[in-house]
């Protein structure tokens, strides 16, 4: 095992699907000589040439449009939208084809391509470069949707991803692309539609996904000081949902709360909360709780701060749940 950052373990990810697939093509904006704002595609083209890794015009909805063509052809291209936010401009080609070619075709085409997505803020960004868009692509039947919170799950789940005969979204959380931890290369990790269960406790849930995973890590050793022992579920699909794991955890404490740095109302988060209160409704001993981003555009970078959850407002939450059979206040 090699100790290397979330951005080092998806380049691995993509020289080694280079390598081992004739079939696999990455492209998008400046990830070719440059290799991406964020260096994730460092030194594939002078590795692999320009016919295995280039740059294209900037024009997502022309990307997106060009690797479908592409997979419709028989090849498995790994896109780049450079921003979250950039994305959108690609939006009707992602919901109207790339989620759609399967059914229209009664499963005569398939579209096996990867939609990488850098997302969410904590880098100190602008509006456009920082949004948490998942709910709008988990809500379009025909995508898988993932979101690596480790570079562990970075390499395992892009290399899935890449193999996967599916349209898939890859939502890489920026914030945590300089994490570092020992990676393994050898593909023995948890299957790409499956949750985990990060650190095991018998209080509370909290569920968490990308960015979110090491704060709720964080959150859980800080909560030992005021005696909860917290389990910690990363979700890693965001579509489809891994509804067996999620709710055996939540039986076992009898308490839950999500964590995500999307905007509250609407988010994904509900979902989340809707599913596992109609499973679990029995086992729980309080409502389940969420803390979220909050319900405006991404603010400037000196404000950041107050819009993405911290240790402080989840352990906050956390004390609402009833353990004293308070009643928890609405909409607080």
């Amino acid at each position: 095992m090699t100790e290397i950052s979330m951005a080092q373990a998806l380049n691995a990810a993509l020289r080694d699907a280079v390598k081992d697939d004739d079939r696999v093509l990455i492209f998008g904006e400046d990830v070719g000589p440059l290799g991406g704002v964020f260096r994730v595609t460092d030194g594939i083209t002078a590795d692999f040439g320009e016919e295995r890794c280039f740059d294209t015009p900037l024009a997502e909805s022309g990307i997106v449009g060009f690797a479908v063509g592409m997979a419709m052809g028989g090849f498995r291209p790994v896109i780049e939208m450079q921003f979250d936010a950039f994305a959108y401009p690609a939006f009707e080609q992602i919901t109207s084809h790339v989620a759609k070619l399967r059914n229209r075709t009664r499963g005569a085409l398939s579209l096996p391509m990867v939609i990488r997505i850098p997302y969410a803020g904590g880098i100190g960004g602008v509006e456009h470069h920082c949004d948490s868009s998942e709910a709008y692509y988990t809500h379009t039947p025909g995508l898988r949707v993932v979101t690596p919170g480790t570079p562990q799950d970075a390499y395992d789940l892009l290399r899935d991803a890449i193999d996967s005969p599916d349209p898939v979204i890859f939502l890489e959380p920026k914030c945590r692309y300089w994490s570092k931890e020992p990676v393994s290369f050898t593909r023995d990790g948890a299957a790409m539609d499956r949750a985990v269960v990060r650190r095991e406790g018998k209080d509370v849930t909290l569920i968490a996904y990308g960015p979110m995973v090491a704060t709720a890590l964080e959150t859980a050793e800080a909560a030992t000081a005021e005696g909860w022992d917290v389990e910690v579920v990363d979700l890693r699909s965001l579509n489809p949902f891994d509804d067996e794991t999620v709710t055996a955890s939540v039986r076992r404490t009898g308490r839950a709360v999500v964590v995500h740095e999307a905007a509250r109302f609407g988010g994904y988060g509900a979902e989340v909360v809707a599913r596992v209160t109609e499973q679990c409704f029995h086992q729980l001993h309080a409502p389940v709780l969420r803390v979220t981003g909050l319900d405006i555009p991404y603010p400037p970078p000196k404000l950041e701060r107050h819009q993405l959850p911290d240790v402080d407002r989840i352990l906050d939450t956390v004390a609402r749940l009833q353990w004293n059979d308070e009643p928890v206040v609405a909409g607080a």
